[in-house]
Parts: C-alpha cells; sequence; structure tokens
C-alpha cells in the first residue's frame, strides 16, 4: 500500500516539525514534550500529533531523517577525486554534527532499541563502508578496518568527544590512525 501523497501546506508543516523536532531531541534527547517541539516548530500540538502518532514515532523520524542524509552525502563523495580525502571528511563531519545530537549519537552507537537497525541504518553502513573501501584502495586508510570497525569507531569518537576537554584532540588521534603509513607520510609532508 502506497503512502498518501501530502498537500503542500501539510508536506511543509511536517518539515517544520521535524526541523524542530531535532532541534530540541538534539538538546534534551527524549525528554522534551511533543508540546514543546509544537511550539518550537509554529505550528499546534494537533498537527505534530497527526503527523506522529507518538514521541517515539517523532524522534525515529529524526534519526532516521539524519541517517538518511549522511547516506546521501557518503554516496555523493563516491565519485570524489580524492578518495582518502572524502573519507576522512566524511568521518569527521558525521563526528562533529552527531556529537551535537543526542538522539544521533544514540542511533549510531545503536543503544536506543528503536529500531534504528532498519533500512536507514543499513543504508548509512552501506555508502559508508562503499566510501571507506574506495579510500583503502586508494591507499589513503589502513586495510585492516572494516564496516563494523568504523561504526564502533564512529561510536567511540562520539564518546570521547563528550568526555574530551580539548575539542576534536582525541577525533584527531583517530583519524590520524586510520590513515596508512603512506598517506602519514604525505600529510606530514603537505604541513
Amino acid at each position: 500500500m502506497d503512502k498518501p501523497v501530502l498537500r503542500a501546506d501539510a508536506r511543509r508543516n511536517r518539515a517544520k516539525v521535524l526541523a524542530a523536532a531535532e532541534e530540541a531531541f538534539a538538546v534534551d534527547g527524549l525528554a522534551v514534550p511533543l508540546d514543546e517541539i509544537a511550539r518550537i516548530a509554529g505550528v499546534g500540538a494537533g498537527t505534530v500529533y497527526r503527523h506522529f502518532p507518538s514521541k517515539e514515532a517523532l524522534f525515529q523520524a529524526v534519526v532516521v531523517d539524519r541517517l538518511e542524509q549522511f547516506a546521501r552525502e557518503a554516496r555523493e563523495l563516491l565519485t570524489a577525486e580524492d578518495p582518502g580525502e572524502a573519507f576522512f571528511d566524511f568521518f569527521k563531519r558525521v563526528v562533529r554534527q552527531a556529537s551535537r545530537n543526542r538522539a544521533l549519537c544514540d542511533a549510531l552507537a545503536e543503544t536506543t532499541g528503536l529500531g534504528f537497525k532498519a533500512s536507514a541504518g543499513n543504508d548509512f553502513r552501506a555508502a559508508s563502508q562503499a566510501l571507506l573501501t574506495r579510500a583503502q584502495a586508494a591507499g589513503a586508510v589502513r586495510e585492516d578496518i572494516d564496516g563494523d570497525d568504523l561504526r564502533a569507531l564512529i561510536a567511540g569518537c562520539l564518546a570521547a568527544e563528550r568526555y574530551s576537554l580539548e575539542e576534536r584532540h582525541l577525533v584527531r588521534i583517530v583519524v590520524d590512525g586510520l590513515r596508512t603509513s603512506h598517506s602519514t607520510c604525505t600529510l606530514r609532508n603537505k604541513t
């Protein structure tokens, strides 16, 4: 059964609710009331409930939307001229954006139990893996890292970001550890 096509105003309201929810969940996680999300979105609570029957459904929609965006970005980078640079920029961007968002941190670490292993999570993992494989083929990333390692490293970097006093210092260390010895030498010669 196909999803019903939303009217233009309904699509706009849904997008407003998703944007407001992403902002609110980023700060407070699931603790934020739906009425507060409606207020931030500039819509009534009924509009929120019409699109999302529960807070958990809205939370999952926000996370799935962000994971789909990350997967699209990774697929677009598959044609980048420098596969290593594309991979490392993507890795750092995912960690930077997710570290500011409690909901996304949980989803990327797969600790929420709300079904984020579904298609959006699979698409994100597949696109990230393809980007990793391409960077490895170019000799920019160690070959002993696989997609599961990459997910674990992202989750580890997110945890490090929460507890590190110096911003991004530990992420730089992880990124340096992912580089092949050849790409590290090339990087040092550029600076």
